[in-house]
C-alpha cells in the first residue's frame, strides 16, 4: 500500500511534471517534427506521444495504484485516484510555432478533479491549484472581481467549436463581453486564474481538456460549471463556463438559458 501524501506531496510531484512536460516541449517546439492526423482529423505530433509517455512514467513510478488516462495512449476512469493527461493542449498552436499552448495535468479522486497543473513551457509559466490553494510560478494567484458582462474579458479556443444554436448562445454572449479573444487553448484558463481574463467559454471539448483547470480556477476564486451549471465530471457534456465570480457564472448561466433552450 502507498504511504499517505500531503498537498504539498502532490504540489511538488506536479511541479516535477511540469519541468519534465516543459523540457520535452521545448526539444520539439519550433523545430523538426512528425505530424499526422488522427481519426478525428486533429493533429498529433512526436511531442504529445514523447510527452505523456513520460508522464505516465513519472506517475506509475510514484503511484503504481492509481489509474491513468491520457489523450494520446488511452485509459479509463476507475475507482480511486486517477490521473488524467492532456501532453500538448493546443497542439495546432504548437504546430504553427505559437507560444500558447501547454501541459494539463489532473489527479482525480471519488472521480472528480482534485489537483490540477497547467504548464506552458514556451512562456516559462505554471499555475497548479487544489483545494484554497493557486499558484502562478509559485506565487498565489486569484481571479477578478469582475461580476458584470458588459466590462468582462472573454476568452475562447476558436469560434469554430460552436455550432448551430451553440454559435447562436456564443454570439450573443460575445456581443455583451467587454473584449473577445480566441486562439488561447489551455492558456486562456490561466489567465483567468490570475485576474487577467474573466471569462472562458467553450464547446465540443473531452474530459483530458478541462480536467486539470477545474482545481486551479476554483481555488483562485473562479467557477467552473457546463453551460448548464452543472459540475463538471466525467460524462459532461463537453461546454465550459469559467468565471472569475459567481455572479458573472450566473449572468452567464442565465443567458445560455434564454438563448439555448433546452
Amino acid at each position: 500500500m502507498e504511504n499517505p501524501v500531503s498537498s504539498n506531496d502532490i504540489f511538488q510531484f506536479l511541479n516535477q511534471l511540469g519541468d519534465e512536460s516543459r523540457a520535452l516541449a521545448m526539444t520539439y517546439f519550433r523545430a523538426r517534427f512528425h505530424v499526422e492526423r488522427k481519426s478525428d482529423n486533429s493533429p498529433v505530433t512526436d511531442a504529445d506521444r514523447a510527452i505523456e509517455h513520460r508522464l505516465r512514467e513519472l506517475i506509475a513510478e510514484r503511484f503504481p495504484s492509481h489509474s491513468i488516462v491520457g489523450e494520446e495512449e488511452g485509459g479509463s476512469l476507475a475507482e480511486g485516484t486517477n490521473w488524467v493527461i492532456d501532453p500538448i493542449d493546443g497542439t495546432k498552436s504548437f504546430v504553427a510555432g505559437i507560444p500558447l499552448f501547454g501541459s494539463l495535468v489532473a489527479m482525480l479522486e471519488a472521480r472528480l478533479p482534485k489537483y490540477g497543473l497547467i504548464e506552458i513551457p514556451a512562456l516559462s509559466e505554471r499555475w497548479i491549484g487544489s483545494g484554497d490553494v493557486a499558484l502562478f510560478n509559485g506565487s498565489v494567484c486569484r481571479t477578478s472581481s469582475c461580476e458584470h458582462l458588459h466590462q468582462a474579458r472573454l476568452c475562447a479556443t476558436d469560434p469554430h467549436i460552436f455550432r448551430d444554436a451553440a454559435l447562436e448562445a456564443f454570439e450573443i454572449l460575445r456581443r455583451s463581453a467587454s473584449i473577445t479573444r480566441f486562439g488561447t487553448d489551455c492558456y486562456g484558463y490561466g489567465l483567468l486564474a490570475s485576474g487577467h481574463v474573466d471569462l472562458v467559454v467553450e464547446a465540443d471539448l473531452e474530459v483530458y481538456d478541462l480536467m486539470a483547470v477545474v482545481p486551479i480556477i476554483e481555488a483562485s476564486g473562479g467557477t467552473v460549471t457546463t453551460w448548464s451549471g452543472e459540475p463538471l465530471h466525467e460524462c459532461f457534456d463537453g461546454t465550459v463556463i469559467a468565471a472569475a465570480t459567481t455572479r458573472l457564472h450566473a449572468k452567464v448561466v442565465e443567458m445560455f438559458r434564454t438563448a439555448r433552450p433546452q
